[in-house]
């Protein structure tokens, strides 16, 4: 679900402001609530609940990302190469193994299918016919099977192949595409629907196996036609976990809707998958609720990087027909309790909007998809709905979710087989500005026929740079390990990416051999722009956003990345690659000096200090591992792909094995174990059980965790714990526990709690921040004041504006903007603490910001003396 905040609506027709005026005067005690435009939703408080994730489910989720093999990898590798394999035609099936009963599936209430009983049904789907495929697409955090079905007519395997050419032909070559008279007659339109994206919101689900059953068996011209000339990809149930548990996360506590910039959860690299594979021209995304359906365009801003007038030519011509279908069922608001659908670029100002790629359809539309929605069905059913309301009252909501998302799957297959060859046809053209370099084209009533209401309000555009450059050598990088992870992500996400041969140069400077460069005249230069680029302050464009603002991993990943905004490539010596080279390395003789700069050192050093290798601190925050280590360095040189470089300095302090209680995010608690710190998650429950404190050695605090909530006993050990030990604290929260446990002497001042981006900070060359990127990210800052003695300024936010991307203004009383937080410290310590008011772990969008934690919580295990 994405909700909005109340905010002026675009004018909208009389009849609908009645409809809906007499349908908040009417509404039974049992029915729900008319909240057409409800508070913006944070996926979770910044200062939330405290992350329990078992450390399974981690494993699961970092499988991808190690280098090693694993079995979590090596299956989410195998499902990959299905999904992609071109050389099958259709009907593919197989029969899936059934999963156990399980009587405890959220979904059993509501009358709707529980998990256990989807592989059985798929099963009976595919016997119906010749036009029904099941494949596994992976498996969920938490070990769950996700299952894509595709509904087409039957090909051959030679049919198959001709439609993968195709395909390959509209990105690869979209110029000839265009003019391709076998595309425009043969190539079956690609439809990506996706269900329960969010546990919690189970029906889009029920409404997708009815449909598949529906049109695995119906003669009708109409259905022939379209399994004639599209295929149909429904993803069954994109996150198993919160459907059996009702959560809107996964097993590892993340909203998969947020997470496509960075794709760190195992569900979220499956769809991704399926829509570079696919290639997908029209999606949906079916959530809940709304009430009336919200059904996508959305309010402005809108993504910078699309080629806009494209997606909102189709996306608005497909929600009118949405519209239409829904409101046809014939729910009325004085008699079922359901308001009339409504569309967010046409019905409301602003608070909806499709600004950062971070949500699955405004993610397919970098891949070439031309009509996307986020579909909202009305009646909720979720969280204290759930609990409170009589069964009969949840399922005959469930059952009208169901009826409302059913309508919305029809009306975009009607859309989609009327509008087939023009849908293509835009495809095509998205990939072709691209390839070409083209201009894009602002939105206007000229330019978007047929859409009402469009305004300079709804214009977004960029410019695009001609190249961006990923320098090679270390004196041109950071970290080497980062930028061959960002080269490597860049390839996961089908940007292309290509090496330099020999030393070159481009715009006004010369760059080294091996130099990574990815031009941006490809098809799909909008996703390597919304990934590399800075971003843009649009503070002054709205006066509120639904979620992240900024985002760039060309600042945040650690790694250097320059754009270049003029020059020609066409004599640089460049070559394709399909994955970054490795850059492991141990020096052959002498001591070793490992830098710490990047997630994958912290990870490596940790796995050395677990073997017991005796590795210590030198004073620019490295690590030195003794030379008599080098054949475990050599292993973690391997495994995490590390520079171990040759040194003479021995180190001023020991480093020791660091166990971590962590009262911290779900996305926190993954960045810790992606580090390989070995990490035990409390919360106040779990220290007023009785929490054996010699098990840790440092405590690690941002979510969760208020002085007050525990009892004596608990308060005691903690403050017994904090006597010879140190405490890593970020934001709010973490500030609060270090000022009850009288640690260090600062004031803690929160920012607007709604601000969130990109923003330049300035270092000091302490252990701790030696070598720190110029840039961190924030999410409701925190800044200190009234520094006592003993408090050092490890991070300010720069002088100015220190917001470089992203939404960041002054609360309602003035205070908490940007200018209020300038030049304040952004990060202070002491003897016994580390306090952090910006956000180094945000859902894994600051990576190169990991290790300032890593740092912090290597400093503070070592802390000693009482307060």
């Amino acid at each position: 679900m994405r909700i909005t905040r109340t905010v002026p609506a675009r004018p909208v027709p009389i009849t609908a402001l009645v409809l809906a005026t007499a349908g908040s005067l009417l509404l039974t005690p049992q029915t729900a609530v008319a909240e057409p435009r409800p508070p913006v939703h944070r996926e979770t408080a910044p200062e939330g609940p405290a992350a329990q994730t078992p450390l399974s489910v981690a494993r699961r989720a970092l499988a991808a990302a190690k280098s090693e093999s694993t079995t979590e990898a090596a299956a989410e590798s195998a499902s990959a190469a299905v999904l992609g394999d071109d050389s099958r035609g259709y009907p593919r099936r197989q029969v899936l193994a059934p999963d156990p009963e399980n009587p405890a599936d959220r979904s059993i209430k509501l009358g709707l299918a529980p998990y256990h009983s989807i592989a059985p049904k798929l099963n009976a789907l595919q016997a119906l016919g010749d036009r029904v495929s099941v494949e596994v697409a992976g498996r969920s955090a938490g070990g769950h099977r996700l299952y894509l079905a595709t509904v087409t007519a039957p090909e051959s395997a030679r049919q198959a192949r001709a439609q993968a050419r195709m395909r390959e032909l509209i990105e690869n070559a979209p110029a000839l595409a265009a003019k391709s008279p076998g595309i425009k007659r043969d190539y079956k339109a690609p439809v990506f629907l996706n269900n329960n994206i969010h546990g919690n919101e189970w029906e889009g689900t029920d409404a997708s196996l009815k449909l598949i059953e529906r049109l695995a068996t119906a003669d009708d011209g109409a259905t022939r036609d379209l399994l004639a000339h599209s295929r149909l990809y429904f993803n069954i149930t994109a996150n198993p976990d919160g459907r059996i548990a009702g959560t809107r996360a996964n097993a590892g506590g993340f909203d998969l809707n947020r997470d496509f910039v960075t794709a760190s959860q195992p569900e979220v690299r499956a769809m991704r998958r399926i829509m570079i594979d696919k290639q997908p021209a029209v999606m949906l995304d079916l959530h809940g609720y709304v009430n009336g359906t919200l059904i996508e365009p959305t309010t402005p801003p809108h993504g910078e990087n699309y080629e806009y007038d494209l997606f909102l030519k189709n996306t608005y011509a497909n929600a009118l027909g949405m519209e239409a279908a829904v409101n046809g069922l014939g729910y009325t608001a004085e008699k079922d309790g359901v308001q009339p659908a409504q569309i967010p670029f046409r019905d409301q100002e602003e608070g909806w909007d499709d600004w950062p790629p971070i949500f699955t359809p405004q993610y397919a539309a970098y891949h070439g998809t031309v009509a996307a929605h986020t579909v909202e069905i009305p009646m909720r059913v979720n969280n204290a709905d759930y609990a409170g309301l009589p069964v009969t009252e949840l399922r005959r909501r469930s059952a009208i979710n169901v009826d409302v998302a059913g309508a919305a799957l029809r009306a975009t297959l009607d859309f989609v087989r009327t509008r087939r060859a023009s849908l293509v046809a835009d495809q095509i053209e998205v990939f072709r500005r691209g390839a070409a370099g083209a201009a894009q084209v602002p939105v206007s009533e000229e330019s978007v026929p047929g859409v009402p209401g469009i305004g300079p309000e709804d214009v977004y555009t960029t410019t695009f740079p001609r190249a961006y450059v990923i320098p090679a050598g270390r004196a041109a990088q950071r970290s080497a390990t980062a930028a061959a992870r960002l080269v490597d992500h860049l390839l996961a996400n089908d940007v292309r990416v290509t090496r330099a041969l020999h030393d070159f140069r481009l715009g006004s400077r010369t760059y080294a051999k091996g130099s990574y460069v990815v031009d941006l005249r490809q098809s799909k230069r909008g996703l390597a722009n919304a990934l590399l680029a800075d971003g843009r302050d649009i503070s002054d464009k709205v006066s509120v956003m639904y979620d992240i603002s900024g985002w760039s991993l060309g600042r945040l990943w650690g790694a250097t990345v320059e754009p270049v905004t003029r020059g020609s490539l066409a004599g640089v010596p460049l070559r394709p690659v399909s994955a970054a080279a490795r850059v492991g390395y141990v020096a052959p003789r002498g001591d070793l000096r490992l830098r710490l700069d990047d997630p994958r050192e912290v990870a490596a050093l940790n796995s050395l200090l677990q073997q017991g290798v005796p590795a210590r601190r030198a004073a620019d925050g490295s690590a030195i591992v003794p030379a008599s280590a080098r054949a475990r360095a050599e292993a973690a040189a391997r495994t995490y792909d590390v520079v171990f470089d040759a040194t003479k300095v021995k180190g001023t302090a020991p480093l020791h094995r660091t166990r971590v209680a962590a009262a911290v995010t779900p996305g926190e608690l993954l960045a810790l174990r992606e580090m390989n710190f070995e990490v035990t998650p409390v919360s106040p429950g779990v220290l007023n059980a009785g929490f054996d404190w010699s098990s840790v050695d440092v405590l690690f605090v941002s979510a969760g965790l208020d002085h007050g909530d525990l009892n004596d006993g608990a308060r005691s050990a903690l403050d017994a714990f904090l006597d010879g030990h140190g405490l890593v604290g970020r934001g709010a929260t973490g500030a609060e526990l270090n000022a009850a446990a009288g640690l260090l002497a600062v004031k803690p001042v929160e920012g607007n709690g709604d601000a969130n981006g990109v923003v330049r900070v300035a270092n000091s060359g302490s252990a701790l921040m030696n070598g720190a990127p110029s840039h961190g990210f924030v999410y409701a800052p925190v800044w200190f004041t009234d520094l006592g003695p003993g408090v050092r300024v490890e991070q300010s936010y720069a002088t100015g504006n220190p917001l470089v991307s992203g939404h960041w203004r002054p609360s309602q009383d003035g205070t908490g903007g940007p200018a209020d937080a300038a030049g304040r410290a952004a990060v202070v310590s002491g003897p016994q603490a580390v306090l952090f008011g910006t956000e180094p772990m945000f859902r894994d969008h600051p990576k190169g910001e990991f290790t300032q934690v890593g740092r912090a919580l290597f400093s503070m295990a070592d802390a000693t003396g009482t307060r």
